[in-house]
């Protein structure tokens, strides 16, 4: 997957439901005091990604404003202006002088949470690309592609099927030399003709589908968002949590997960825990290694981990020192434990259950952001999948 691309469509005008707009393109819309494309985003950028593309057309600088060159979860974002609305197709265009890999493309205005690490294996060496599929169209609008059907893995046209277009797709690059260079619908002009010379291949999911495009699943979208997305989280420090602090671990050779650490990772994935590491890196600023080698390191973690199906949903890192011998990050910063500030970060983003999170650390820096935060804190333990067994059966 560390090669593959996100690409975002987030160009349209939402015409049917812009009177709930207010002068702002959809993905920007807030739900519960977070914008709709952080949803998507926070949803995404666990995976190891490459980059994330957003391709932007109307109202795009409210977007470029709050997305373009940040980065998430070390995934970079960059925003694409189209220069005139040339459709969901068209839009596709964007992207030809760019460096992209082969991708995944979702649209902006739509949550479909499935296994993208499964999703990513539906794709065969000899078809361009393959479509994630939804079965109710009960929890959808979107009837430009639908009556489909998988036959031996292929996606098809079947009049008596209920399945129809998730809105998730992944392509190999040379799709975009299929696309005209005029304005046109991926779901009305592309994909049609390529379904029909059996080229793409389709996998069902029945996770979680919302579209907010229509006045009907928009009045409904917040109250289902904050349903499924408001959860507990396990604030993790790193080092002597994670992994044994064997000092200013920074290379993947010297990173040692700590006796029950994976299971336990496992465990809050399961019970649906938020996964958020809150670590101090003051390595960087004394020059003991770079910020490069920090986000090298969990580049890797990312892929390594993805394989066994853990995730960190975000990663906050303080790189700053008072004493730091780097002139960049020698401040205080109240990033650093025991300031809460990369707590405050992640809370701004994500919709997390205070009430049953808890935060685990090893030093009293950590105890100390923690009651800033006023979270449950406890000690890093032997065990870490006992530990976090006792604490979540305590705190529910």
């Amino acid at each position: 997957m560390k090669n593959l691309d996100l690409v975002i469509l987030a160009g349209g005008k939402g015409s049917r439901i812009k009177k709930f707009l207010n002068n702002k393109p959809k993905p920007m819309v807030k739900f519960n005091d977070i914008f709709f494309l952080q949803y998507l985003i926070n949803i995404f950028t666990k995976y190891p990604l490459r980059k994330i593309f957003i391709l932007v057309g109307y109202k795009s600088e409210i977007i470029i404003r709050n997305f373009h060159n940040k980065t998430f979860n070390f995934t970079k974002i960059i925003c694409v202006k189209e220069k005139t609305l040339m459709g969901t197709g068209g839009a596709l265009l964007n992207l030809k002088n760019k460096d992209i890999k082969d991708f995944i493309l979702i649209n902006g205005d739509t949550v479909f949470d499935i296994d993208l690490f499964n999703f990513t294996k539906s794709l065969k060496k000899n078809k361009i690309g393959s479509v994630a599929l939804a079965t109710s169209k009960k929890n959808t609008n979107n009837y430009k592609l639908n009556n489909l059907g998988i036959k031996n893995n292929i996606l098809t046209y079947n009049n008596k099927s209920k399945l129809m277009n998730g809105g998730i797709y992944l392509f190999k690059k040379k799709i975009l030399s299929l696309i005209p260079n005029k304005p046109c619908s991926l779901e009305e002009d592309i994909l049609p003709k390529i379904i029909k010379k059996k080229m793409l291949t389709g996998k069902l999911y029945k996770n979680l589908f919302l579209d907010i495009g229509t006045p009907k699943y928009f009045s409904t979208s917040e109250k289902k968002l904050k349903n499924y997305f408001k959860k507990p989280a396990a604030f993790l420090d790193r080092d002597g949590v994670i992994n044994y602090d064997n000092g200013y671990v920074y290379k993947k050779n010297d990173f040692k997960f700590r006796k029950g650490v994976l299971e336990g990772l496992k465990f809050l994935i399961k019970k649906r825990y938020y996964i958020f590491i809150v670590t101090n890196q003051a390595g960087i600023a004394k020059g003991l290694f770079k910020d490069s080698d920090f986000k090298k390191l969990h580049l890797y973690l990312k892929t390594h981990l993805s394989t066994k199906n853990i995730y960190f949903d975000d990663v906050q890192y303080c790189p700053y020192h008072p004493k730091g011998k780097i002139k960049k990050y020698k401040k205080k910063s109240s990033l650093r434990k025991p300031g809460n500030q990369m707590i405050k970060n992640i809370l701004k983003n994500w919709l997390v259950d205070k009430s049953k999170s808890f935060m685990i650390g090893d030093k009293i820096s950590d105890e100390l952001c923690a009651k800033k935060s006023k979270v449950y804190f406890s000690y890093a333990k032997t065990n870490f999948l006992n530990q976090v067994k006792k604490i979540i059966s305590k705190n529910q």
